[in-house]
Formats: C-alpha cells, structure tokens, sequence
C-alpha cells in the first residue's frame, strides 16, 4: 500500500502504542493486535522500531510516498 512517510512516521510515534499507523496503511490485523495488547507495552516498543526503520530504511517517492508490504 501507498503511504505518506512523513504522516506514517508521525503516527508511529505518536499513536503507534495504539497500532493507528498500522490501521493507516491498511494493515487491519497488525493494527488489531496492537489494540488488543497496548497494556503490555509490546506494541510501543514495536511502534517505535517500526517508525525508525521506516524513518531510515525506507525512500520515499518524488511526491513523499513509501510501499508497505502487507
């Protein structure tokens, strides 16, 4: 799927405790899983190493945009 970095990144860090980054590209049962286990703190450190891996792994196209694999 086709998304924006820069809002992908953002909401990694920010709201990736709750997998909206996940829900973002499309990925609706990674996104379920960070919801049903945010108490345990799994899905922050997760969230977190997927917006720095995306931040520096992945380049974006001329118009901002990443391919995310399901």
């Amino acid at each position: 799927m086709k998304v924006s970095k820069v809002i992908y990144v953002v909401l990694a860090f920010t709201l990736g405790w709750m997998g909206i980054h996940k829900f973002y590209s499309n990925q609706l049962k990674q996104g379920m899983l960070h919801l049903i286990f945010f108490w345990t703190g799994i899905p922050l450190v997760v969230s977190i190493i997927s917006g720095f891996l995306t931040l520096f792994l992945h380049k974006a196209d001329d118009e901002g945009y990443i391919i995310l694999e399901k």
